[in-house]
């Protein structure tokens, strides 16, 4: 008998001695529980270190990943098993080869295995991997890889029904989401920290993020649908700038009868608060899609159009694009310009807040050679947990605030105070940005100001934003929606006193008809319905 037959029936009496000859369902649990504890050390340290010195919450946001992990490796190993339980045993033992490399660049080079990351491996030659090649290298997926899947190719994995898997399947769920959301504090360190977690979350970190490029990749190499040409009905100089808020929600606004007086500047400028506005979902990029799209891509996953502003460069209009945050769609803009690239011409304590966006603006504006001109100001904004950190120290008007970003531990009025400070210091931003507009001489101008999604302060134990959709309260979707009218731009159109935002599906969607609207820009996809600005003649007919 060869010594591989002996190391065969050796196991197979080691196992049978064990007991362990598991059912599909128990295997997938015990794979799932062994697959968070091996493979994770990198994720449970940085959480330690991170978490010091420990508490009982912090100890709960350790169990919230382990859950986490396992849930995950849970619910995709049953939809295999649902296909064919024959899979679970080379998906199990390719998951722990795949982990072992995956593992040691972690642990070796302290490696985030995110969407960049993804793309630079799926970039390197065979000379660059081969460098990579050590003594500890081979011990290490030896350790790790291989002898874990040979230990899984020894198991007998006994047949279970279909309708116990789907039992199994769902009772996991049922239990693992109970978890989540009864520990739901926890979330607020987990997303502060998402990137570095969630490329250490193993084997979901390279799948998905694998699949995040190469889906990018693919998108891009496919050329957008181009909108139908449109033509501008008048030359009159126009500049428009839209604003789009982030993690604003409007029950903090006082413009929205908030008990604070939260906009005492807006109030002073004369804007417009339009009421019922709703975001089309609850986290940025989706959000963004929605209000630079010309259809409702609520219900969208990709969107393969041209976005807003890359339209109006296209169809004539001069486009400004400058940010502190992400998230947007494809762009071709005339001017990109991310705050590390303003930041350097910038002076002053505010430059490391929203207020950077503004240096250079009107120059930038009276620079260009085009009557129209269309700029867009992505504020960081009220992005949480770290309230405290998006509002300059004279901005910090109502104290105390909560300085953590386990705002869990905080008491409701700190959190609140931090929170409403980054609505004061949008105030400013917003009137600051007014003000610009108002300093351009013979031009009819106009700001829009339009949050990405609301934001819980701690309502129902909820805190951030993200919540699926149907299942968020409404201070994830209510949002501030604001607009700046010059005096010329009056004359020419107002907002149109008979727009019926409470009954519109989403606010979002009216942001591509009523720019196109207010530069006098139509084509075959204009809705005047979803414009909110109406040519003051045709309203008098």
């Amino acid at each position: 008998m060869s010594l591989r037959d002996q190391l065969t029936e050796r196991s197979t009496a080691l196992y049978e001695r064990l007991g362990f000859n598991p059912s599909a369902t128990k295997f997938i649990l015990i794979f799932a529980a062994l697959n968070g504890l091996l493979y994770h050390l990198p994720l449970y340290s940085f959480a330690l270190k991170d978490l010091a010195p420990l508490s009982f919450a912090s100890v709960l946001t350790l169990l919230t990943l382990f859950v986490l992990v396992m849930l995950l490796t849970v619910l995709v190993m049953f939809m295999f098993a649902l296909v064919s339980q024959r899979l679970l045993k080379p998906l199990a033992m390719l998951i722990v080869f795949c982990n072992a490399f995956a593992l040691y660049f972690i642990q070796t080079y302290q490696a985030v295995l995110d969407k960049a990351m993804m793309g630079n491996v799926f970039n390197t030659n065979t000379s660059e991997a081969s460098s990579y090649l050590s003594f500890s290298f081979l011990w290490h997926v030896l350790l790790f890889g291989v002898l874990p899947a040979w230990l899984i190719s020894r198991v007998t994995i006994k047949h279970v029904s279909r309708l116990r898997t789907i039992a199994a399947l769902l009772l996991s769920f049922i239990v693992g989401i109970g978890w989540l959301y009864g520990n739901a504090q926890s979330w607020l360190w987990i997303d502060k920290h998402g990137r570095q977690l969630g490329g250490m979350i193993l084997p979901w970190s390279y799948v998905i993020n694998a699949t995040r490029y190469q889906t990018e990749k693919a998108m891009q190499s496919r050329e957008l649908e181009l909108l139908p040409a449109a033509h501008l009905t008048t030359q009159d100089k126009t500049v428009v700038v839209l604003v789009i808020g982030e993690s604003a929600r409007a029950a903090d606004f006082s413009l929205y009868g908030y008990a604070r007086d939260t906009n005492p500047m807006l109030e002073k400028a004369g804007v417009t608060a339009i009421r019922n506005a709703h975001s089309c979902s609850t986290y940025t990029t989706a959000s963004l899609q929605c209000m630079l799209s010309h259809v409702d891509t609520s219900n969208s996953l990709f969107h393969s159009f041209e976005a807003l502003p890359s339209y109006l460069q296209r169809s004539g209009i001069d486009t400004i694009w400058l940010t502190r945050n992400w998230g947007e769609p494809p762009l071709k803009v005339n001017t990109y310009l991310r705050d590390t690239d303003i930041r350097s011409s910038c002076t002053g304590p505010h430059c490391d807040y929203d207020e950077v966006l503004l240096t250079g603006l009107q120059q930038r504006i009276a620079d260009t050679s085009s009557d129209k001109v269309f700029v867009v100001l992505h504020q960081s904004g009220s992005h949480g947990p770290d309230y405290y950190n998006h509002y300059p120290a004279d901005g910090e008007t109502f104290k105390p605030v909560c300085r953590s970003v386990q705002l869990q531990d905080c008491s409701p009025e700190t959190v609140n105070n931090a929170y409403d400070n980054t609505i004061l210091y949008t105030d400013k931003f917003l009137s600051e940005t007014i003000d610009v507009l108002r300093a351009i001489p013979d031009a009819q101008t106009l700001m829009v100001y339009i949050s990405d999604h609301g934001e819980s302060l701690g309502e129902y134990g909820l805190y951030l934003h993200g919540t699926p959709y149907s299942l968020a309260p409404d201070v994830q979707k209510d949002i501030p929606y604001i607009v700046w009218m010059s005096k010329a731009f009056k004359q020419h159109k107002t907002l149109a006193a008979d727009v019926a935002l409470a009954n519109a599906k989403h606010a979002q969607q009216t942001v591509f008809h009523s720019i196109m609207g207010a530069f006098d820009l139509r084509s075959d996809i204009y809705d005047p319905k979803l414009d909110i600005f109406q040519d003051a003649a045709n309203k008098k007919r």
